[in-house]
């Protein structure tokens, strides 16, 4: 006897036990009506059928328990008796299998096709495209082999031969009209617990079954509503039935109980995901209503292991990163269920509305995928080098805490690394002092805080946030200049000609006590006030003006343009605070930095190429540009930038110093941001253990593959900051008043009258159109027409002036 659970009812069943469709008339557990396939067509039954609902219009006769076995005795016998024969046991199938000598609808799907014998009014089921089947009555050939067909939807299309499914037995003479009812009373009455049933007789019967069979032993009829509802049942069915023959008319045997006791699992465990699916989508629908103060934290999403990885296929998706074939899958139905198209910007945007990212979320950062954070194990140890570190320098420092110290940066720097200082000496020349900041004193080569600094090659300058290449506490604390105090320095002291040249200098290990730290605007400002207990300052903007004379005499060119900063401070909030800051290089405090540490990277070059040491020296040829060529050209941004136009890419050897052109100097050497560049950390390395008498800790070769992994780094980093300043910028725009001008340069003609054009007061470049009679150099009026930051969209219109 076999026993099995079915819907919470339990079948026992023995060799006694009548077969299925026996037991199902007698119980009355479920029958169809026949439906009527034409009027014209009478509807033939051999045997009264036993139908539990509606029973209004049936005739209920009294049988004796005798007289219904034998009647239903009667019909099994009959069914058995059509048209099979037994054919032998398929080898590593657990059924035996039918073929047909005959089949009551005529000849076989394929036959028809391929004879072209495919009749008007036949009932059919195509495929309409990868997701839809469809019922359709065929009206008339297209063609040689494709029809002509009306659907259930009124719609008539041709279709292929390879499009058709299913042809339903006996429907013959169909009209169009008639599918809508059909397919209502097909789908109104599948149960697919019936397969349950007809499996489990199946299978201890060791047979096999056709679609009309399993009509008949389901339903009691193999009309075409049943014998449709039989083959939607089974072209359904991932579990109970497999397909043994699919040449002509199909064949169904029952898969083993173990078979079906897996795949049961299988599709509960289905189940299961496809309602937890649901449950995601219902959840997401929910968030992207939400207010944004109301809306779930992003550490929320992660909460559950199962809703994390479905959230991070959506994000890998949105920034093209997905890492498996699965996590697209995964993101596109998610998609698709939100009704979004399968795009990376349709899932920024949803990441966006549910609150996962924010409005201005950065997605360059999150594609490139750099370290924004510092691991554990390097803040441990960063923390251990503040509490107990020595100064292993201490004893070769000079004293320089009588100077008094400038250092001068932007208002938000948290990384100071330079400061500066100057005398008059008696014979009247100036004496200049560049203290640069020592980490080299904390950090040692081959560190693990070095490693990581050199995996990161710079700290990460965005208007949003700073990402250090050291941990925070140590770069600002241990390394950083301090205004009041005791700081470790190397400092390069310049004596100047009266021409600008160098007529001596020194680098030493030193401690200073910088004075003051000055922004860039304060330090101009003290300039121009001219104060005479600021007379250092005054003579630091006196060697900056000779020293820019003497490089201009050796060949520099003049790139100075306008530049713009920006600063946003609670960059997570819909409407973020933007401050923006355009800053003109040529301003007399930028001019005097820049030039005291061009004038610090021609020293270490020097100094390096007297003792030997391998140095990332820095060039730029300068053989193809003529700065004469530009003279008709406004100076300022309109000649720099027509300029920087030509300019060749820089150059890099580590054995010798190599001419920079650009600059107008014989050699040069990065190394005054030592905590913001590696390279420039490098160098101290280098310096440093000369000064000490140690050997040096890295070759010419090994400064080469060091530097080539850096600058690729820093290009990278160089490329995300041009493209967030730009965001930014063009959110700013965004939110300006409409109708608002600006000032703007004609910089060169991209086009006929389409120009490359400055916006003075934004510090951006763009293009617009201007008209007749404008030139290069003029200035015009224009107004934003659009700013999109998220597609990177500016478009400008000349207007008249005022």
């Amino acid at each position: 006897m076999a026993v099995r659970a079915m819907n919470s009812c339990v079948i026992f069943r023995s060799a006694a036990t009548p077969p299925l469709a026996v037991s199902r008339r007698c119980c009355c557990v479920r029958q169809l009506t026949a439906f009527s396939r034409h009027r014209n067509r009478s509807n033939s039954h051999s045997f009264l059928r036993c139908v539990p609902y509606p029973l209004s219009h049936v005739t209920v006769r009294n049988y004796s328990v005798q007289n219904l076995v034998e009647m239903v005795m009667e019909e099994l016998a009959s069914i058995h008796k059509r048209g099979r024969v037994r054919a032998t046991s398929e080898s590593g199938y657990c059924g035996i299998f039918y073929r047909l000598e005959s089949v009551s609808t005529g000849e076989l799907l394929e036959d028809k096709l391929k004879k072209g014998t495919l009749q008007k009014g036949l009932l059919l089921e195509f495929k309409k495209d990868s997701e839809r089947l469809l019922l359709a009555v065929a009206l008339k050939p297209d063609g040689k082999k494709n029809w002509m067909v009306s659907d259930q939807n009124g719609i008539t299309t041709s279709i292929k031969p390879q499009q058709v499914t299913f042809i339903v037995p006996g429907a013959e003479n169909f009209e169009p009209t008639e599918i809508s009812e059909f397919v209502q009373k097909a789908h109104d009455n599948l149960d697919p617990a019936l397969l349950e049933f007809a499996w489990n007789e199946l299978l201890e019967k060791n047979e096999s079954v056709t679609v009309q069979e399993l009509a008949e032993m389901i339903f009691g009829s193999a009309e075409p509503l049943e014998t449709y509802c039989a083959h939607l049942l089974l072209s359904r069915d991932e579990v109970y039935f497999a397909v043994l023959e699919s040449k002509g008319l199909s064949v169904y045997g029952p898969r083993t109980a173990n078979q079906v006791d897996e795949l049961l699992r299988r599709k509960l465990a289905k189940e299961a995901s496809e309602k937890e699916f649901e449950e995601l989508i219902q959840f997401l629908r929910s968030a992207k209503q939400m207010p944004h103060y109301d809306k779930p934290p992003r550490s929320s999403w992660k909460a559950e292991e199962k809703t994390w990885h479905k959230i991070e296929s959506l994000e890998a998706f949105a920034i093209d990163s997905c890492k498996n074939d699965d996590q697209k899958k995964t993101a596109g139905m998610i998609l698709k269920a939100m009704g979004q198209a399968k795009t990376s910007s349709a899932a920024v945007n949803l990441l966006i509305d549910i609150g996962y990212f924010p409005v201005h979320v950065n997605l360059d950062l999150l594609k490139l995928n750099l370290p924004t954070d510092h691991r554990d194990e390097i803040i441990s140890a960063a923390e251990s080098l503040l509490s107990t570190s020595i100064d292993l320098d201490e004893a070769d420092r000079i004293d320089l805490t009588s100077l008094k110290v400038y250092a001068i940066d932007v208002d938000e720097a948290d990384e100071l690394d330079d400061a500066l200082s100057a005398t008059r000496l008696q014979d009247g020349r100036i004496k200049l002092w560049i203290h640069i900041a020592d980490p080299t004193s904390l950090v040692q080569p081959g560190s693990i805080i070095d490693k990581d600094a050199r995996r990161r090659g710079t700290s990460v300058f965005l208007p949003t946030a700073t990402y250090p290449m050291f941990p925070e506490r140590l770069a600002m604390e241990g390394m950083s200049l301090q205004q009041g105090k005791l700081c470790n320095a190397v400092s390069v002291s310049v004596v100047l000609r009266s021409d600008g040249s160098i007529a001596e200098y020194s680098v030493e290990n030193s401690i200073i006590k910088p004075t003051y730290m000055l922004t860039y605007e304060s330090a101009t400002e003290l300039l121009h006030l001219n104060l005479e207990e600021e007379i250092e300052l005054k003579i630091l903007s006196e060697a900056a003006a000779l020293r820019l004379r003497w490089r201009r005499e050796q060949g520099a060119i003049d790139t100075a343009t306008i530049e713009t900063r920006i600063k946003v401070t609670n960059p997570d909030h819909p409407e973020p605070s933007i401050k923006l800051y355009v800053e003109n290089q040529a301003d007399a405090a930028m001019r005097l930095v820049s030039e005291m540490m061009i004038l610090c990277g021609e020293v270490i070059a020097t100094f390096g190429s007297h003792n030997n040491i391998p140095l990332p020296y820095r060039g730029q040829p300068q053989s193809n540009i003529d700065a004469s060529a530009f003279a008709h050209l406004p100076e300022g941004p309109v000649r720099s930038a027509a300029i920087v136009r030509t300019m060749r890419a820089a150059e890099m050897d580590f054995r010798n110093p190599i001419r920079h052109g650009v600059l107008g100097l014989p050699g040069y050497v990065q190394f005054t941001s030592p905590i913001r560049r590696y390279m420039d950390l490098a160098a101290h390395y280098q310096v440093k253990a000369f000064l000490c008498g140690e050997p040096l800790p890295l070759s010419a070769g090994e400064l080469e593959g060091i530097a080539s992994s850096v600058n690729m780094t820093t290009r990278v980093v160089r490329r995300l900051s041009s493209s967030s300043l730009r965001y930014w910028i063009l959110e700013y725009l965004r939110r300006q008043p409409k109708g608002k001008r600006y000032r703007a340069l004609v910089l060169r003609f991209i086009k006929d009258r389409i120009a490359a054009i400055l916006l003075t007061e934004i510090g951006i470049q763009a293009s617009s159109w201007v008209s007749i009679g404008v030139q290069i150099g003029d200035e015009v009026d224009v107004q934003v027409e659009e700013a999109h930051p998220r597609d990177d969209i500016l478009s400008l219109k000349e207007v008249e002036a005022v």
